[in-house]
């Protein structure tokens, strides 16, 4: 534990389990208190893994408060605006202020293009882009606010860099986030708040559970050379949540404190070519 983070306060979506709950912890190890959310219930139907659960989220606070830091958790869909701020109103008057914001909460549905139906593409659509923005709108005011600057984070994908195959609504989704972080990071540095992207590759998280792997395959199956194109340069294949959170806690700190308007990926190299 370094300390870098000391006395601040973080905002974290999809905080139950993966990646969320790892930039929860790292966090918390540098110093920061918490403000969580997570929806830790049913996610849409064609979602094919399992759910995160109350049992989640409690075990991210066990973690987080095992550091030593307090965090405050809710169960929020960040698809409603309303009581993602009033959660992030009630964080902030808790714990004194807010710095930063990881917009992490996000969903995956493997589908060719003529199998996505307009409630697939909707939903999609709605928890990636309209649940970044609102979880942006919920908690920048408290930064500015707090007068001292601060640091937005929004968890696209290695999709938000380059297309992934069979899935042209999350591809969509995610390309969106990347824009967005560029917009809000030129309207929001006239007060030293910096805005980047986050764009991991395959990540081992509980999003490979259920019928995700069976649904993947599934779709590579009606094009099998579009399975390269997401090769990796590295012969790990697939990071940790830790190795994505570790560049989630460099983006917080001031270590990059220069860096703004970026697209950082950590994807072991597999939207470089």
């Amino acid at each position: 534990m370094t300390g870098e983070l000391d006395g601040k306060v973080v905002f974290i979506t999809g905080a139950a389990r993966g990646q969320g709950r790892a930039h929860a912890v790292r966090l918390a190890t540098e110093g920061a208190d918490i403000i969580a959310v997570d929806i830790a219930g049913p996610l849409p139907p064609s979602v094919p893994y399992d759910s995160a659960t109350p049992d989640d989220l409690a075990e991210t606070i066990r973690l987080v408060e095992a550091t030593g830091q307090r965090i405050r958790a809710e169960q929020v869909d960040v698809r409603d605006l309303a009581n993602l701020t009033a959660t992030v109103d009630r964080g902030v008057a808790e714990f004194g202020r807010l710095d930063a914001i990881v917009a992490n909460a996000g969903i995956s549905a493997p589908q060719t293009w003529d199998e996505i139906t307009p409630d697939s593409f909707r939903d999609i659509m709605d928890i990636n882009v309209t649940g970044v923005w609102n979880t942006v709108i919920a908690g920048a005011r408290h930064i500015i606010a707090g007068g001292n600057g601060g640091s937005i984070v929004l968890i696209s994908s290695a999709a938000g860099l380059k297309m992934q195959p069979f899935m042209v609504h999350y591809t969509a989704s995610k390309h969106a986030v990347t824009g967005m972080a560029r917009g809000l990071a030129a309207e929001l540095g006239k007060h030293r708040i910096r805005v980047n992207s986050l764009h991991p590759g395959a990540v081992n998280t509980p999003m490979g559970t259920g019928d995700m792997l069976a649904a993947l395959g599934r779709t590579l199956e009606t094009n099998p050379p579009l399975a390269h194109m997401i090769t990796p340069f590295l012969p790990d294949w697939v990071a940790e949540p830790e190795d994505v959170a570790d560049a989630v806690y460099w983006l917080v700190s001031g270590g990059s404190r220069l860096v703004t308007a970026a697209a950082i990926a950590v994807d072991l190299g597999s939207t470089q070519y």
